[in-house]
C-alpha cells in the first residue's frame, strides 16, 4: 500500500493485517558531478519500492520518500522517524537506502536496509523485472527475520 488518501483508508480499515511500514531515504546529492549517480540511484530505489509495494500489497505501507541533501544528518533524520512511528499501529518499520552511510545504523525500533544501487535507466524492461526479481530474493529474508518475531 502507498501513502495516499485512498490506500490510507485501507489502511485504517485494514490496520490489523498491514504490520510493517517501509519508508525509502534518498539522498540528493547537490555537487554537480555526483547528480546523475544520485539520481540513478534514486531511480533504483523508487523501482525497487514499486516492485516490493507490489508484492506486499495488504501487508507494507510504503511512506512517499524521504529526501535529503548531504548537509542534513541522515542518522538523525532515521532516528526521528523511527521514533515518530513507534507508537503506531505499525510492528515492523523498515527504511530502505542506497546510501552507504546509513549501512551501519543501528535503531530501538525498526530497521535499516541498505542496497547498492545499479543503473537501471538503461535496462530493458524483462532485465529490469528479473533483476527486481533477483534483489526481492536478497532482501525477503530480511523481512521474514522480522515478521517471525
Amino acid at each position: 500500500m502507498n501513502w495516499n488518501a485512498q490506500e490510507v483508508d485501507m489502511y485504517i480499515q485494514q490496520k490489523e493485517y498491514i504490520d510493517t511500514l517501509v519508508v525509502p531515504l534518498v539522498k540528493i546529492e547537490t555537487a554537480a558531478e555526483k547528480m546523475k549517480a544520485s539520481a540513478s540511484s534514486s531511480d533504483f530505489l523508487m523501482y525497487l519500492a514499486k516492485f516490493l509495494e507490489a508484492q506486499f500489497k495488504g501487508r507494507m505501507m510504503f511512506t512517499p520518500p524521504v529526501s535529503y541533501t548531504p548537509s542534513f544528518d541522515a542518522e538523525q533524520i532515521v532516528q526521528t522517524i523511527a521514533a515518530d512511528f513507534k507508537g503506531s499501529a505499525f510492528k515492523h518499520t523498515f527504511f530502505m537506502t542506497t546510501d552507504p552511510t546509513l549501512a551501519t545504523v543501528q535503531l530501538e525500533e525498526g530497521q535499516v536496509i541498505w542496497l547498492p544501487s545499479i543503473p537501471i535507466e538503461s535496462m530493458e524492461p524483462n532485465l529490469k523485472q528479473k533483476f527486481m526479481e533477483d534483489k526481492l530474493q536478497q532482501i525477503l529474508p530480511i523481512f521474514t527475520e522480522q515478521w517471525a518475531e
